[in-house]
């Protein structure tokens, strides 16, 4: 800001501005959040109730009991089958770049926790990393985590936030969505719960396999859930898509989806069924009957 002086003429005075981290714009209602108030509330817009993308490793932290996250299959890396190479990068480099960027190994992480004292094998999707595509590797860990949840017997929980399979790799990527189908039917015939949490966006290959076979789907509000998207759609059919379509709400409405749950409720939500499954288990090495399903916690 620039000030007048008799002697000196106008005199340049250092600008004060808001210091970076400390606000945040509301992606839909535009309101001017206080970015303290923003992490209390699980960065869930206090105006409009927007939920704001949460990094994976605040994920892990806000959906696990603190201390029980005990993670594996960290150390599988992708490899390039097929030498890809695009716009002169090469898909060794860009993973490396992810990796340098997120940390994690690949986009996906799995490991064994509790959520209310009770034993789950927990898998998280990583965004951050490519789009949390899903490649070999991701495959590899989710196969893996449905395997320990049936020796442990032990329910199988995913949350899911993906851009679909990885093109780098090709064909391999969509032999993905067959092997992680193929793992998950192991648990059903094991009669081990599994469940799926859709965060947004869940698409893709992603959303056409593994995402959508959840023994009890649960997602966010306002989530993008599909496999293409609603651009692609209109332009391939050439009619408009009805109001909300592909989103969390829409998909409930037609069945796609048993619950939308707000991030403030999702723990209690998760624990509340995982307690239901538990008795339902013990109910039926007892008496060789199931619970009643409507028993099931419920959610407006």
């Amino acid at each position: 800001m620039a000030w007048w002086s008799r002697t000196q003429g106008i005199v340049e005075q250092p600008k004060k501005s808001v210091p970076k981290g400390i606000w945040t714009k509301c992606e839909r209602c535009a309101a001017t959040l206080y970015e303290a108030d923003l992490e209390a509330n699980q960065r869930v817009c206090t105006s409009c109730h927007h939920h704001f993308r949460v990094p994976t490793e605040a994920r892990i932290a806000m959906s696990l009991d603190p201390g029980s996250w005990q993670e594996h299959d960290k150390d599988l890396e992708s490899g390039d089958p097929l030498g890809f190479k695009v716009d002169g990068k090469k898909y060794v480099d860009q993973v490396k770049s992810s990796m340098k960027k997120v940390g994690a190994g690949d986009a996906y992480r799995a490991g064994s926790a509790t959520i209310g004292g009770l034993p789950v094998e927990a898998g998280f999707f990583v965004f951050e990393f490519m789009g949390g595509s899903m490649g070999s590797v991701v495959g590899e860990k989710i196969a893996r985590q449905f395997e320990r949840a049936v020796a442990l017997r032990r329910p199988a929980i995913m949350w899911c936030a993906s851009g679909g399979a990885r093109m780098q790799e090709g064909v391999l990527s969509l032999m993905q969505m067959a092997k992680t189908s193929a793992a998950r039917s192991r648990l059903r015939e094991a009669k081990v719960p599994y469940i799926a949490v859709l965060l947004h966006p869940t698409t893709g290959g992603v959303a056409a396999s593994v995402a959508m076979l959840g023994d009890l789907i649960i997602a966010e509000p306002d989530a993008l859930i599909g496999f293409a998207g609603p651009r692609v759609i209109e332009q391939t059919i050439r009619q408009q898509l009805p109001p909300g379509f592909q989103r969390s709400e829409f998909l409930l409405e037609h069945g796609m989806v048993d619950m939308v749950v707000p991030r403030q409720d999702l723990k209690s939500t998760l624990e509340r069924t995982l307690r239901w499954f538990e008795r339902g288990r013990q109910a039926e090495r007892r008496t060789g009957t199931a619970v009643d399903e409507s028993e099931l916690p419920q959610t407006d």
